[in-house]
């Protein structure tokens, strides 16, 4: 796996953030079972709600192309350390407990976390069983 590689995807994605209301861009790459890249950035909208993150973005971009098996996600913002809102860390743990996490403040410097370390005692799909 090139974290490298996959934390300069997320700076590009950053860079194509809709963020008019907030002005603070989000991106982030996700990596897949099958050595694939989805990139995605954070998308305003004037009401608010209907807002999306970029890591729902890039699984969003993943899960339409037919992949469910998520291995890392790389994420980068306006601030030093961006870590993943309450609703994407949910969404990425639909997915799997033992995904990597990447926080990049760049490609040099970076933190890595499992699923499972930023959402812990966490629901999913093996709950509905």
């Amino acid at each position: 796996m090139d974290k490298k590689l996959l934390i300069k995807k997320a700076f590009e994605a950053r860079e194509k953030a809709y963020v008019p209301y907030s002005g603070y861009h989000v991106g982030a790459c996700v990596l897949t079972g099958r050595g694939k890249t989805y990139t995605g950035c954070n998308i305003e909208s004037a009401s608010y709600t209907p807002t999306i993150c970029a890591e729902r973005t890039a699984i969003a971009k993943a899960v339409s192309e037919g992949e469910r098996d998520i291995k890392a996600i790389a994420i980068t913002g306006d601030s030093e350390w961006t870590y993943p809102c309450g609703v994407c860390r949910q969404v990425i743990r639909e997915f799997g407990k033992d995904i990597l996490v990447i926080i990049a403040k760049s490609q040099e410097e970076y933190r890595e976390y499992t699923l499972d370390e930023l959402l812990p005692n966490s629901f999913g799909p093996e709950d509905l069983d």
